[in-house]
């Protein structure tokens, strides 16, 4: 049978987002900063400090390194720029224990859920195997993807909302901090949106449309009566009437009523 162009449009967003929003929840690019850390040279004061705004490289003795910090839900990284050192570790400290990272986390744990099973629930209702879609299937994995998104664009929301302030509320144990987690201490960081922000957005607006379009498949298509077929007021097969197959202008449909 010819599926409807909603069903395809849905069956094709929809695992596309979940790629795309699993892609953004597990990489460590959620937020991301600069800083500038001054290494004492040999033979130069203990006490010397790196000029400010400076690029890498020497002044009075010390070594300036830009570093770079990111953060995402489960991971933080520091990396020296322009080198291959880079250390990683689970996210510790004030950062860990905000609410505000907790609810995103939790919501978009629950986003992925209820995605996944949309897709299930669509490609069994979409049934490209046999003459006859089950559309309100369909429309209820529609409703749990369109929902899944919803849920990591709250997520997406919460985290940019709070962006420069989570793990901040305690300065000791905020993201500079060195204790009991394995992070190092570094200077204060500017923190800016990083790339993993932007593919959530974009897979959570995928999943809207996707779970939108599969909703809009409980609709019934629409079958024309006429004289040629009175007995079809229902329109139990259309294509069952000469006249109505045979037709450039309709579109043909078999479906249960």
């Amino acid at each position: 049978m010819h599926t409807p162009a909603t069903m395809v449009m849905g069956i094709v967003f929809a695992p596309l987002g979940l790629v795309l929003v699993l892609t953004a929840s597990i990489t460590p690019q959620w937020r991301e900063g600069h800083a500038r850390l001054g290494v004492t040279g040999p033979g130069s004061p203990p006490r010397s400090k790196a000029r400010a705004g400076g690029g890498p490289g020497t002044l009075a003795g010390v070594e300036t390194l830009l570093l770079l910090r990111s953060d995402g839900l489960w991971e933080s990284c520091l990396q020296v720029v322009h080198s291959e050192l880079k250390q990683c570790w689970p996210v510790t400290g004030a950062y860990r224990r905000d609410p505000r990272l907790r609810l995103a986390q939790g919501l978009v744990l629950s986003s992925l859920f209820l995605c996944g099973t949309g897709i299930v629930l669509a490609s069994v209702g979409v049934r490209c195997w046999s003459d006859v879609p089950l559309r309100g299937v369909a429309a209820l994995g529609g409703f749990l993807v369109a929902l899944a998104g919803l849920l990591s664009l709250t997520a997406l929301g919460v985290y940019t909302h709070n962006l420069g302030r989570l793990g901040m509320d305690n300065p000791a144990e905020g993201p500079g901090s060195s204790g009991g987690g394995g992070a190092p201490r570094y200077p204060h960081l500017t923190l800016r949106p990083a790339g993993s922000l932007y593919f959530g957005w974009l897979g959570s607006c995928i999943q809207v449309l996707g779970g939108g379009a599969l909703l809009l498949s409980f609709k019934r298509p629409w079958c024309p009566a006429t004289q040629a077929c009175p007995e079809l007021p229902a329109c139990p097969a259309c294509r069952s009437c000469p006249e109505l197959s045979s037709s450039p202008e309709t579109e043909v449909y078999e479906m249960s009523c």
